[in-house]
């Protein structure tokens, strides 16, 4: 069996195998090995089990990056409109959700196959269950597995992040960027449900379940200030048993820097005061039938309860609509890498071409799509940059 390849691909997650089917169609050997016991396995749990394969209205404000620019070359070069086309020749029925995110009609192994079957076509060879024990490099880079060695002049980078460890999520790349000296942006768990304080635990979370439209901003001190003073997503909030969760949530977790407060609109876009003053009558009986009309009844109840009408004046009115418009939460702590869709931080972009992704320091390896430090928002983003930087290093090895 012959073990050397021009290119092996550590990873058959989306960035690895996109990667492969660009390199073997321009005629490369292509090995892709992988850890687990299948392809895929996240793209196979994502969007509920049936893939949000990319976004429509993707652009580098949908990502985060120590570098903000480091995405727009491959997410130029490779577009939305350019995976759609794969997965229209491939004859897979899908569907737009809302705010431009895309998902199979049926299951997301459509995905799957269809990368499968474009490896196969481009003569890729994909070998799973393979764990690594090491890697060198002389002049190729040598990968020694439990009963094989490979040897390839490029090694492409695709194991992931920290996320899902359930499902195999490992610190694969970071340790294998340390070895070569490549700097790494702290990784932290993002796109993932706020934990409450004991106190607002005791609160809040017996209305585990409850969904209510909001808007999560928030005024970020992180290292990603500069590029974000404010950010806001306007989608549902729930009540989890130990917090908060839901679309604008899982938002604005990836900006959260574990101590500024969230802030919450509760009630968007609406007057309160105004349809107080059509009713005639500015009691605390009014107000809560108020609140009733627009939030889930059992957090109405909770929210008066805990918030109490301060006196029927113009004034005490105006104050609890405010605080309506702006509460403030101070999450304990997010649920970590186990319910985190994604991992933020990883290799530096400084350390990567931003055509290519290949090291700067040492030529033939090359870094892809969730190990890098670029993180999308939620609604397909990830995915587009995983095809997007795959794309860019399968036209370079």
């Amino acid at each position: 069996m012959d073990q050397n390849y021009d290119v092996i691909v550590l990873g058959a997650g989306s960035a690895g195998l996109m990667c492969a089917i660009e390199a073997g169609k321009r005629g490369r050997r292509v090995l892709v090995l992988e850890r687990a016991d299948r392809i895929g396995k996240k793209i196979l749990i994502s969007g509920g089990g049936r893939c949000n394969f990319t976004n429509l209205h993707t652009r580098p404000e949908n990502f985060l990056s120590a570098n903000p620019h480091f995405a727009k070359s491959a997410l130029a070069r490779y577009a939305p409109a350019d995976f759609i086309r794969l997965v229209e020749k491939h004859g897979i029925p899908y569907h737009e959700k809302k705010l431009g995110q895309l998902f199979c009609d049926r299951a997301a192994n459509d995905i799957t196959s269809m990368l499968e079957r474009e490896c196969r076509d481009a003569g890729v060879q994909i070998r799973c269950s393979v764990k690594v024990n090491s890697i060198d490099k002389e002049k190729s880079f040598t990968i020694q597995t439990e009963n094989a060695a490979y040897t390839a002049p490029r090694l492409v980078v695709a194991t992931g992040g920290l996320s899902i460890p359930k499902i195999g999520a490992t610190s694969f790349g970071y340790d294998l960027a340390r070895q070569f000296a490549l700097k790494i942006e702290p990784p932290r768990a993002v796109l993932v449900p706020l934990v409450f304080s004991e106190a607002d635990r005791r609160r809040w979370c017996d209305l585990a379940g409850i969904s209510t439209e909001v808007v999560a901003s928030i005024r970020s001190a992180s290292h990603h200030a500069r590029h974000n003073a404010k950010q806001a997503f306007r989608e549902n909030m729930i009540f989890t048993h130990c917090g908060i969760s839901g679309p604008a949530i899982l938002q604005i977790s990836s900006y959260w820097d574990g101590k500024a407060p969230i802030q919450l609109d509760l009630v968007p876009g609406r007057d309160l005061a105004a349809k107080l003053q059509l009713r005639g009558r500015r009691d605390e009986a009014s107000w809560k039938s108020v609140l009733r009309e627009i939030l889930p009844r059992r957090f109405a109840d909770r929210w008066c309860e805990i918030y109490p009408l301060e006196g029927n004046s113009g004034r005490a009115i105006a104050a609890a609509e405010r605080h309506l418009h702006a509460w403030e939460v101070r999450p304990e702590a997010t649920e970590g890498y186990g319910k985190a869709e994604v991992t933020a931080g990883g290799v530096d972009t400084g350390e990567l071409s931003a055509q290519t992704m290949e090291s700067r320091k040492v030529p033939g390896l090359f870094f892809i799509g969730e190990v890098v430090d670029v993180t999308g928002q939620l609604g397909g983003f990830n995915f587009q940059w995983a095809w997007a930087s795959g794309f860019c290093a399968g036209q370079a090895v």
